[in-house]
């Protein structure tokens, strides 16, 4: 059985409007794009319907992965919690012991994740190490340059 998705809903409804988005416009243009190349004839070097025929694949492709991704997706609801830990969707701000600097992460799945505006994969190891803890919590996680010690200074559900 497949793993269900946990998504924001900012997240999910991305990924439905590119669903749309691909089934609505970009696959009946390479369609079009495809009967156009054949038009000029021998298909053997005709340059523009190799193209089309891989993007073709390329927008089918994501199509089915997107399709399978919204069926097993579940949005995480923070409505209805207290803000008192690191759960997915939360925005933690943390002091990192090391650098003395202040780092504010939004806790994403791996689809949304972006650490340049900060966003983090909640399967990342800071990720993980975060979840579950409170509020003043120091936590100690092992990333590829070494150990880190952050300590949670503010923990939001935006």
């Amino acid at each position: 059985m497949s793993q269900s998705v946990p998504l924001t809903k900012e997240s999910y409804d991305f990924l439905q409007e590119e669903l749309k988005r691909l089934i609505k416009e970009e696959r009946p243009k390479v369609i079009q794009d495809i009967a156009e190349a054949r038009s000029h004839g021998d298909l053997s070097e005709n340059a523009e319907y190799d193209a089309a025929k891989h993007r073709q694949g390329f927008i089918e492709g994501r199509i089915l992965e997107l399709q399978d991704k919204l069926a097993r997706a579940y949005v995480v609801d923070l409505s209805n919690l207290k803000p008192d830990k690191v759960v997915f969707g939360a925005t933690v701000t943390v002091y990192d012991t090391a650098t003395e600097e202040e780092v504010t992460y939004k806790i994403v799945g791996e689809d949304e994740a972006d650490i340049k505006i900060g966003k983090m994969s909640c399967t990342s190891p800071v990720g993980k190490a975060l979840i579950g803890h409170k509020l003043d919590d120091t936590v100690k996680v092992s990333v590829p340059s070494g150990m880190k010690e952050y300590e949670i200074i503010d923990i939001k559900y935006e």
